[in-house]
């Protein structure tokens, strides 16, 4: 290996050292993102732009059901860690072997029934449950260690997203900003024993609300970013996905959804802090440090939901890199929060066309745009590459007076009660997008469209390919320079969950969770399953 390689590798590793990070996690996939700062761009280059051809798949595991399965799996060691609304599982990484699985009843019936993920640190594992508790087990075993309730009790909250977790303390937090009286919380536990550490509200936080831990104090003036009336209360903000962490810095990065009433803006004017943005807090002790806005005045369910990459760009500028639900990718500048560029990856229409009780057709719709995965990263091409759904809605407005009377704990998106949500487009009519773009002035370089959405991870490699799947259950390869397709299969049903990529000593592996369908995504009705591919 020499020139360019060498001096890739090279960095790789130096890098990998000033994060603390050892040999074998560069071989690993051991976080949601890979890394806390969720580049997902991963070293190896065994299966590159001439060996991708012979790709094959080598096993396959059987969950057992079809479902929602958007599992972000991890891979550290002789593990590869996968989940489902109930179940958490380790598997060998190389055969598909069952090593443990634990089931978990849940509490209440919760609606979504989504789990995005597991989170790994020192022999433990970390998930949340639809019933909003986190969860701590032993990695070799499944054992249950403690279980923690970040929910407020008889409030429709969850806990779907994947954890994150670093110097001894787990980040999650809780989703349901969709339903009246629910707001955004992130808290950080010990990974220990799972006490709360601290608990930080993403918008403002009233006096009677409730505190389940030490409560992180506010910015003055948040509460002065909502207008609501009386009987209107402050609503969202909730965290829906995965976060990004800066361990050098000790910042994380929490990406808040959007404020409701979804659709009717008017009944809470003003910027509405902190929905819809990327929220910087202190790691260890949630002090608020700065926010980055992306959907503003938003009224088209447009949640920031997928966790920013924070990168180092070609001409040395730290960024954060984050796609929402709105069709853009956004950048920002790390330092001073101040916006670079916006820039449209998949089509949008009607964005500034109000809404009406006769209904307005917009794009993307309520489930379109970037939905729980975020841009990907590849420093050796100063790259951002993003996936994204294009999927329009026509959205309805119910009379006002209904959506004020809407009980405290129910859907308050002020759509119409047949369509709370929106009615979408036909399937038939959707299709995704694959992007790159300049991470240093937000010019795109290429594009490919896709089928079929796009919700899967992204992942660009040093063999210089980039790994993704879409809804119709076809995992793609591309060159990473060009976008040409390299190599595609299909592989299950929908892929809406982690795609990543690893290094055994048997050489490198492709790991793919397959199979999502659901009220929400009317894909193809599958067993879910995990499916490991690698050179013959």
């Amino acid at each position: 290996m020499t020139g360019p390689r060498l001096l890739l590798a090279a960095a790789v590793v130096l890098g990998a050292a000033s994060l603390g990070v050892n040999a074998q996690q560069t071989a690993d996939w051991p976080s949601y993102n890979r890394t806390l700062t969720s580049e997902r761009y991963a070293p190896q280059s065994q299966i590159d732009r001439a060996s991708v051809a012979r790709l094959k798949v080598l096993c396959t595991y059987d969950v057992g059901a079809p479902g929602n399965f958007q599992t972000g799996l991890i891979q550290v060691g002789d593990q590869l860690v996968g989940t489902t609304d109930t179940d958490i599982f380790s598997l060998d990484p190389n055969t598909c072997a069952v090593q443990w699985r634990t089931h978990e009843d849940l509490s209440r019936n919760e609606g979504l029934r989504v789990n995005r993920g597991a989170a790994y640190l020192d022999g433990r594992l970390f998930r949340g449950t639809p019933d909003g508790r986190v969860i701590a087990y032993d990695a070799k075993s499944g054992k249950r260690l403690w279980h923690t309730t970040i929910a407020i009790q008889g409030l429709p909250e969850s806990v779907p997203s994947a954890p994150i977790a670093w110097s001894g303390l787990v980040f999650a937090g809780v989703a349901g900003g969709d339903s009246k009286g629910v707001k955004g919380r992130v808290y950080a536990l010990d990974a220990a024993s799972g006490k709360i550490v601290w608990e930080a509200y993403l918008v403002p936080r009233a006096a009677s609300d409730p505190t389940l831990g030490p409560s992180v104090a506010q910015p003055p003036g948040i509460a002065a970013t909502w207008g609501n009336e009386p009987g209107m209360p402050i609503t969202g903000g909730g965290t829906w996905t995965s976060y990004s962490l800066d361990p050098a810095a000790g910042v994380l990065y929490v990406p808040a959804g959007n404020p409701a009433p979804d659709f009717v803006s008017h009944l809470r004017p003003g910027a509405n802090l902190f929905a819809n943005s990327v929220v910087a807090l202190d790691a260890k002790t949630g002090a608020f440090k700065t926010h980055y806005p992306m959907v503003q005045g938003d009224y088209h369910d447009w949640d920031v939901s997928s966790a920013p990459a924070i990168v180092t760009t070609r001409q040395g500028r730290r960024i954060v890199a984050g796609t929402p639900k709105d069709g853009y990718l956004y950048g920002f500048d790390l330092a001073s929060a101040k916006q670079l560029y916006k820039t449209p990856v998949t089509t949008i229409l009607n964005a500034e066309a109000p809404l009406t009780t006769a209904g307005t057709r917009f794009c993307p719709g309520t489930l379109g745009g970037s939905e729980w995965n975020g841009p990907a990263f590849d420093p050796t091409r100063n790259l951002l590459f993003t996936g994204q759904v294009e999927w329009c809605v026509t959205v309805a407005l119910a009379p006002e007076d209904e959506t004020r009377r809407t009980p405290t704990g129910q859907p308050w998106s002020g759509g119409a009660r047949e369509n709370l949500f929106g009615k979408l487009d036909p399937p038939s009519s959707w299709k995704g997008h694959l992007r790159a773009t300049d991470a240093d002035t937000g010019t795109v370089k290429w594009q490919f469209v896709v089928p079929n959405p796009v919700e899967s991870g992204v992942t660009p490699t040093a063999g210089g390919i980039v790994l993704f799947g879409d809804a119709g259950g076809t995992l793609y390869a591309l060159d990473s320079d060009s976008g040409k397709v390299l190599w595609s299969q299909k592989v299950g049903g929908a892929i809406g969950g982690g795609v990543i990529t690893y290094t055994r000593p048997a050489g490198q592996r492709i790991a793919v969770a397959a199979g999502m369908s659901s009220r929400l995504w009317p894909t193809e009705r599958v067993n879910n399953t995990v499916v490991i591919l690698g050179l013959p």
